[in-house]
C-alpha cells in the first residue's frame, strides 16, 4: 500500500543532509526496582517480537514513476531496529548523555523502516535508559511523545504494553462520497485559499526583510531576518546532548509573577543560558537571538500521519539584559508573534511551514545562508507532556528528554516537556557551534536560579 507525502514532510526529506539530519527522538529515563535484573532483556524480547505498523513501517520513494510516496516495507529486522545495549561498568550519566549523542548523529537508512530504538542498561543508580528515533515526515514531536506515553503503564505492575512503532493507527471515518463538482469547488476553494496565505506571508516577510536591512526595529515572527551567531556555523554531523530538569511549580510561580508563559519563561532562561555561555568562551554575539518556536497545529485528538505545525519566530531578549527585564522582553515579544500568526487560518499556517522549510533547505544546500540572513539562531520547542507517573515493566519513569533535529545551518535545538512535577530540558547541538553542550545547560540552570532569587526579592 501506498502513501502520498505530504509537502511538509516532504520537504524534511528533501532539506535533509549528513550535516543536517531531520528525525526527531527522545531518551527515557528508568529506575529499576530491586531483584530484576532481567527486566531489560525482557522488554528488547517483547519489542522484537511486535511488526511495525503504518506509519512506522513507511519508505519513502522520492524519484520514479508518479509522485513522491511512502510504501509500506514488506520485512524488518527487529535487531536492527530494537538494540540492547550496555553501558560499561563504572560509567556515568555523561557517558549515557555522549552514547545518546553518537547514536542520533547518522540520518536513518531510507532504504528500511525510518524508526529505530536503543535499550541502554548500566546507567548509574539502578537505572536503564530507552533511546528512540524517528524521521521527523512520519511523525511530530506532539504526536511522537503521545505514543511514547501510551507504550507505558500507569500501575508499577510489571508489564510491557505494545511499543510505539507497533501500535495501530487510529482509522479514520470513512468519509460520503463527494460528488465531482463539489471535489472541483473544493481544490478550487483550497488552491484559492493558499494563493492568497502566500501572498499574505510573501507581503509580509518581504517588508520585514528590508525593514531589517535598512536598520529599522521590527517586530512580529521575523524569519530569515537574524544576526548571524555562533550558532549558526556550517553543520557537521557531530553532536552533543545534554539534559536539564526544572521544577515545575516554581516556574508557574515565576510566570504568574511576571505575567509571562511556561514557554516564555524557558525561552527566555535559554537565551540568557546562551549569552552567558558564550561570553565564557570568547564567542560574546552582541545582537539579540531570533529563536524559531514550533507551533502544534494539531486539535485534541488529532492522530494524523506525518507533522502538522507551523512555527513563530521569536526576538529574544537584548545581550546585556537582566534575567527579570529578559523575560519581560520575550514575553513581549512571544505574544506578538502569536497574535500574527493566529490571524492566519490553518491551511495558510501549514502553508506558512512548507515555504519556510523550503527556504531553509534551499538556502542550506546553495550555501546561501553563509552569506545571508540565517532562518534563525536556534530552536526552541516546548512538547506536551503528562502528569501521571509513568512504567515500563516495572520500572518507573523519571524522566523524558527530548532529543530533536539540527537542520539548515541552525546549530541548537533546545525542546522541553513536562512530566509530574519538573520540566525536562533536551539540548542537542552542532559541536561546531557549540563545543560543550553541558557547559550550556549549567549556565541555563544558573539563569534559572537567578530568576528565582530575583522574583523572590522583587
Amino acid at each position: 500500500m501506498n502513501a502520498a507525502i505530504p509537502p511538509l514532510d516532504l520537504g524534511w526529506l528533501l532539506m535533509e543532509s549528513p550535516g543536517g539530519t531531520t528525525h526527531v527522538g527522545a531518551m527515557l529515563l528508568f529506575k529499576k526496582p530491586p531483584g530484576r535484573g532481567s527486566l531489560v532483556r525482557e522488554i528488547v524480547e517483547a519489542y522484537r517480537g511486535y511488526r511495525p505498523l503504518p506509519p512506522f513501517n513507511y519508505v519513502p520513494e522520492l524519484l520514479g514513476a508518479g509522485a513522491p510516496h511512502f510504501r509500506e516495507a514488506e520485512s524488518w529486522d527487529p535487531h536492527y531496529h530494537v538494540q540492547h545495549l550496555s553501558l560499561p561498568a563504572h560509567s556515568s550519566y555523561e557517558d549515557l548523555l555522549r552514547l545518546v549523542a553518537d547514536l542520533h548523529e547518522p540520518m536513518l537508512d531510507r532504504h528500511r523502516p525510518m524508526f529505530r530504538c536503543w535499550l541502554i542498561d548500566g546507567v548509574p543508580g539502578g537505572r536503564f535508559a530507552i533511546y528512540t528515533k524517528t524521521h521527523h515526515s512520519i511523525i511530530d514531536g506532539v504526536s511522537g511523545l503521545r505514543k511514547l506515553y501510551e507504550g507505558l503503564t500507569l500501575s508499577a505492575e510489571p508489564a510491557i504494553p505494545t511499543p510505539p512503532f507497533a501500535m495501530p493507527h487510529p482509522k479514520s471515518e470513512a468519509a460520503a462520497p463527494t460528488p465531482a463538482l463539489r471535489k472541483l469547488t473544493h481544490a478550487i476553494h483550497t488552491a484559492v485559499t493558499q494563493i492568497g496565505a502566500v501572498n499574505q506571508i510573501s507581503l509580509g516577510a518581504s517588508r520585514k526583510a528590508l525593514s531589517a536591512v535598512l536598520g529599522s526595529h521590527v517586530e512580529g515572527s521575523l524569519p530569515f531576518v537574524a544576526s548571524h551567531a555562533p550558532t549558526n556555523a556550517p553543520p557537521r554531523q557531530a553532536r552533543g546532548f545534554a539534559t536539564l530538569s526544572l521544577p515545575l511549580q516554581e516556574m508557574h510561580r515565576i510566570g504568574r509573577r511576571h505575567g509571562a508563559t511556561l514557554n516564555d519563561l524557558a525561552a527566555a532562561v535559554i537565551d540568557h543560558g546562551l549569552h552567558s555561555y558564550l561570553r565564557e568562551v570568547g564567542q560574546d554575539h552582541p545582537h539579540e537571538f531570533i529563536a524559531m518556536c514550533p507551533v502544534s497545529l494539531r486539535e485534541d485528538g488529532d492522530s494524523a500521519v506525518g507533522t502538522r505545525v507551523s512555527a513563530i519566530f521569536v526576538r529574544l531578549g537584548k545581550p546585556e539584559a537582566s534575567m527579570v527585564d529578559r523575560l519581560r522582553q520575550v514575553a513581549r515579544s512571544v505574544a506578538i508573534a502569536k497574535e500574527e500568526l493566529g490571524a492566519l487560518s490553518a491551511d495558510a499556517a501549514m502553508t506558512y511551514a512548507v515555504a519556510l522549510v523550503a527556504l531553509a533547505g534551499a538556502g542550506a544546500s546553495t550555501h546561501l545562508d553563509r552569506v545571508g540572513h540565517p532562518a534563525c539562531n536556534l530552536v526552541i520547542s516546548n512538547i506536551p507532556g503528562g502528569n501521571a507517573t509513568r512504567y515500563l515493566n516495572g520500572a518507573q519513569l523519571m524522566g523524558i528528554f527530548p532529543v530533536s533535529a539540527l537542520a539548515a545551518s541552525i546549530g541548537l535545538n533546545v525542546t522541553l516537556t513536562s512530566y509530574c512535577d519538573h520540566m525536562d530540558f533536551g539540548f542537542v547541538a552542532n559541536t561546531a557551534a557549540i563545543s560543550d553542550v553541558h557547559a550550556l545547560a549549567e549556565h541555563t540552570r544558573r539563569a534559572f536560579a537567578e530568576c528565582t532569587a530575583k522574583t523572590r526579592v522583587t
